[in-house]
């Protein structure tokens, strides 16, 4: 499944384009009209959460982007030779994996009521049911392994029926962050960066 602008640590980072297989493959792109200046605080937030990342640079960010980005993060060079010519991407460093993925950042990709159809699979829900999500998501980040919660994570969000735009409202006292939403189909694609993209509401 892939999705466009996917909304992380409650939508107060989107990355460009993720991947969800069996790992979570995180896209940051940046062209000859971008510059680099919020790569190093995008790259705290998708190093909290992606298997494995990939930076799209334009020619004149390689040099810069290789200082910003850790060792594991694959880097590619796209390059137009003119107009007509098609679009070449050169791989400059293959991808490694994620050593420090963070369970509790991960976790905040679920919807609520994802999180407790997990919980209700460990322990009973009773005393749960009426939680904010942020105890939600620490019960089941302490409770599952990582390894396990990673692939909790991906076979929800591939499964998931329907994804949606949602008005900004208040979640658990906090007012919700900007964060992607996606179609029914298996190439979930999200609508353009010019619209708002909410979390789903409790």
């Amino acid at each position: 499944m892939i999705i466009e602008e996917l909304g992380l640590c409650r939508g107060t980072v989107r990355v460009d384009i993720a991947v969800v297989n069996g790992v979570l493959k995180g896209y940051e792109i940046k062209s000859d009209q971008d510059t680099l200046l919020r790569l190093s605080s995008q790259a705290a937030t998708y190093n909290r959460i992606f298997d494995t990342m990939t930076v799209v640079v334009a020619e004149r960010h390689l040099c810069a982007a290789e200082r910003l980005i850790p060792f594991w993060w694959a880097i590619q060079v796209a390059r137009l030779a003119d107009s007509s010519a098609p679009l070449e991407i050169e791989s400059i460093r293959g991808e490694s994996s994620n050593p420090s993925v963070d369970p509790g950042s991960l976790i905040q990709l679920l919807w609520r009521d994802e999180v407790l159809e997990l919980l209700g699979k460990i322990e009973p829900l009773k005393a749960l049911k009426s939680k904010p999500r942020r105890i939600l998501w620490e019960t089941l980040a302490t409770a599952v392994p990582l390894p396990e919660l990673k692939a909790m994570v991906c076979a929800c969000l591939r499964t998931r029926p329907r994804w949606r735009v949602d008005e900004l409202r208040k979640q658990d006292g906090e007012t919700s962050q900007p964060c992607a939403t996606s179609s029914g189909s298996l190439y979930r694609h999200v609508l353009p960066r010019s619209h708002r993209y909410t979390d789903r509401p409790n």
